[in-house]
């Protein structure tokens, strides 16, 4: 497969991934918010608006992952794969996963101890925080054989 093709996929790639995102945190959490809410004749209509602005935090995060990871595809496109820009940028979207996965962890636990939510839902949120530390590991071990890489090709030009 050629280099700008495999960077074009990963564009592609990377726009479901954010039209997915976008459905998910501009439709699905607010009114899958809103019914839970609303059960038992609005029980817990309170805890709608922080829990919403709890849920879109985790946002910001996987926002600028996804710009940076178009920044990395474009450099691919222009022949510019094992760069240190590149593993830099790896760099920054694993501190960028590990800071949404803190972020995520730690605020569900003070939702737990203000009595806001429930130790189930602190127990299923583990999922998701295992999932984002593998996100980190995995960004992080490309920003490294990236540098590597890097290294090497560098050391190469120098010796043509």
């Amino acid at each position: 497969m050629k280099q700008k093709t495999l960077a074009i996929m990963l564009l592609f790639v990377i726009v479901g991934v954010a039209a997915c995102a976008a459905l998910v945190y501009c439709v699905i959490v607010p009114e899958l918010g809103m019914d839970l809410a609303s059960q038992n004749n609005g029980e817990f209509m309170y805890l709608y608006k922080p829990w919403l602005i709890f849920i879109l935090g985790t946002a910001l995060p996987v926002a600028a992952a996804l710009v940076i990871s178009v920044v990395i595809a474009v450099n691919i496109m222009k022949n510019r794969s094992f760069c240190r820009a590149n593993a830099k940028l790896m760099g920054v979207i694993s501190i960028l996963a590990a800071a949404d996965t803190a972020y995520f962890f730690i605020g569900n636990i003070i939702f737990l101890f203000r009595n806001m939510s429930h130790p189930g839902v602190m127990i299923f949120s583990m999922i998701t925080c295992i999932a984002g530390a593998v996100v980190t590991v995995i960004a992080a071990a490309l920003s490294h054989y990236a540098y590597k890489a890097a290294a090497l090709k560098e050391q190469c030009d120098l010796t043509i």
